[in-house]
């Protein structure tokens, strides 16, 4: 079988890490995973980009020599990868590359979206063609340029027997709706998730800048505060319409002070824990108001998916559903977002369009990313 070799890069909103997956397409067999490489993000580089995120002087100086120092890291774990492989640049038809989203604003005049990480940069580095800039056709028409992983989902996961939903729990939780039938897919950002989970985890203690609750344990040593729940969930985003789409620029510490002003007397452990039931109270309030049915089966994936105590909240939202993860479909959770760029690229480059505009709002299917090679 002659195996046709791609790489995805995926940094999500919480910044905790560079997911690395090679992938291979064939006519005979689906995409297969066939490695992973997390790759570390340099504390220095992971602060710059944080800063970015919000308003502040001197930002397109910093953010070019960010876009340029975020591309050798791309460079370093994509040779990590092929090393680990003993793979050789050749061998690869093309990287997909998501690059480091530091500004996402669909709904501005005019909107846009704005993701770093150079990817001429990237192909010289590697000798490997690069398709980036994968989410500014859809915004150029009319769409929210997010989420962008649904489509992928439809392609590994429908299912002719019974609809299915997939729940990604990144930086941001999504959701995708894939009818068993020929009826559209549907898909959009429910709310936070790793994102605001990890931005209180580091704000109650900074000396872990980068680290986040792993398996929920600091949040399971607290209690939910039905006040503080009730005060977030007031935000205007959960009561919007799909097609819609979020990120860091809404949901950050800042906005937490801004809703709730004594969130800083509250226990730290006990906003953890609301963190997640918002997370949770918002997922099953946007698959009650805007699915077609509840699933019989939700299968979850992103970084989340391995937090256990997260988790126990959700099925406690949504007692109705069994609650899976996405190994169940033989894909390992943590990778689907990564594989999905992979896919992104495969598809730019076989000339498949990559979104759904069911999904995004977007005027037509598109051929989403620019080609950027090495040559």
């Amino acid at each position: 079988m002659v195996h046709n070799y791609y790489i995805g890069l995926m940094s999500g909103t919480s910044m905790d890490g560079l997911d690395v997956a090679l992938v291979a397409f064939s006519h005979e067999r689906g995409p297969q995973l066939v490695a992973t490489h997390q790759h570390d993000l340099p504390a220095p580089l992971r602060a710059e980009m944080e800063a970015l995120c919000q308003p502040s002087d001197g930002e397109l100086d910093r953010a070019a020599r960010v876009d340029q120092l975020f591309a050798e890291v791309c460079a370093e774990a994509v040779a990590e990868i092929l090393q680990q492989q003993q793979l050789r640049a050749a061998d690869i038809t093309a990287i997909g590359s998501h690059g480091q989203t530091l500004r996402h604003q669909p709904n501005a005049t005019p909107a846009y979206t704005i993701q770093i990480g150079d990817a001429n940069l990237l192909a010289v580095r590697t000798g490997i063609n690069v398709v980036a800039d994968f989410r500014r056709k859809d915004i150029a028409l009319g769409g929210q340029g997010a989420p962008l992983v649904p489509a992928f989902h439809q392609y590994l996961f429908a299912s002719t027997e019974a609809p299915r939903a997939i729940l990604n729990l990144g930086g941001i939780a999504n959701i995708t709706w894939l009818p068993g039938a020929d009826d559209q897919v549907s898909g959009f950002d429910t709310g936070p998730a790793n994102t605001l989970l990890d931005n209180w985890f580091r704000h109650c203690y900074p000396e872990q800048a980068f680290g986040f609750d792993k398996n929920g344990q600091f949040a399971a040593s607290g209690s939910c505060r039905p006040d503080l729940l009730e005060a977030l969930l007031a935000d205007p985003y959960f009561q919007k319409k799909p097609p819609k789409s979020t990120g860091r620029d809404d949901f950050h510490v800042q906005w937490l002070l801004q809703r709730f002003p004594t969130i800083t007397k509250l226990p730290p452990a006990d906003v953890q824990q609301t963190l997640q039931h918002l997370t949770a109270a918002s997922i099953a309030n946007a698959c009650r108001a805007y699915l077609p049915t509840l699933p019989e089966t939700l299968f979850v994936c992103g970084g989340g998916a391995l937090n256990a105590d997260l988790l126990r909240v959700c099925r406690d939202y949504l007692p109705e559903v069994n609650w899976r993860s996405t190994a169940a479909l033989d894909v390992a959770p943590e990778w689907v977002e990564a594989m999905a760029f992979a896919w992104l690229a495969w598809c730019h480059v076989n000339g498949r369009t990559g979104n759904l505009p069911a999904v995004t709002g977007a005027s037509r299917p598109a051929i989403l990313g620019a080609l950027f090679p090495y040559k």
